[in-house]
């Protein structure tokens, strides 16, 4: 995903086997081919200045958009980003690049919800998305923590979000990752939608625990009408109907 776009962070996620999974109670199917999939995209200040009314014009359908990461950085596109998408019919969801070894899981949820991340029933807004993936800068691979350190760091984060605006956020992550980095925890599932990260032709092998992918990002060098240069390409495993009923808590 363009979060940091860091060399270190696309040479860490194009080796890694990716992402996933969803709710299996708002997700039924568990491949692309037991059901339509819903094009999406992601973006940050990475794509710069973007047409939405192209973007949507061109089929695409959903967009999560970077709001926030650690404490202190909110995304200087993301207001615009965030209102332009919604007015062009883009149903849109924030999501938050995880650090975790600078401050607790809790303060970074409330960061994120008070900087873009909230919610609300307007068949255009998503819960928001958790970004939890390789350390693109200094303090290791999984930040420092044990498996276990993840694990609580992980569920404070989980929780607080779930506290702030009543919904289960969204986890990005790839499959290599997650099953490294939290010792294959499986808690999460049961009702957190997995947005897949694996750059190829298939989603691969889910983390552990996980059923299904909701999301998949398969491609960080898609091209879309209304957005210069590669955008990361996503897949929602279902119709529109599905993905409202989702960001409708329906």
């Amino acid at each position: 995903m363009a979060r940091t776009d860091s060399p270190l962070r696309r040479v860490l996620a194009a080796g890694l086997t990716v992402l996933a999974t969803a709710a299996a109670a708002l997700v039924a199917t568990a491949s692309p081919a037991a059901a339509a999939t819903t094009p999406g995209v992601d973006v940050s200040r990475y794509q710069g200045t973007i047409n939405w009314t192209s973007v949507r014009n061109a089929g695409i359908e959903f967009a999560f958009i970077k709001a926030t990461e650690g404490t202190s950085y909110k995304d200087p596109n993301f207001n615009a980003n965030y209102v332009n998408a919604y007015n062009a019919g883009v149903i849109r969801g924030a999501y938050h690049f995880a650090r975790p070894n600078i401050s607790a899981g809790s303060t970074q949820a409330n960061y994120l919800a008070s900087n873009g991340g909230a919610w609300s029933a307007d068949s255009r807004t998503l819960p928001a998305a958790l970004d939890i993936e390789g350390n693109p800068y200094s303090g290791g691979y999984c930040y420092g923590l044990s498996t276990t350190g993840m694990r609580n760091w992980i569920q404070d984060f989980l929780n607080t979000y779930r506290s702030r605006t009543g919904r289960y956020a969204v986890i990005y992550t790839t499959t290599s990752w997650w099953n490294q980095c939290t010792g294959s925890w499986t808690g999460p599932w049961a009702n957190h939608p997995l947005w897949l990260a694996r750059w190829s032709s298939t989603p691969g092998a889910l983390p552990a625990g996980a059923s299904v992918w909701s999301f998949w990002q398969y491609t960080s060098t898609g091209a879309v009408s209304g957005i210069s240069g590669n955008v990361d390409r996503n897949y929602w495993n279902g119709d529109r109907s599905r993905l409202i009923a989702l960001a409708n808590n329906t």
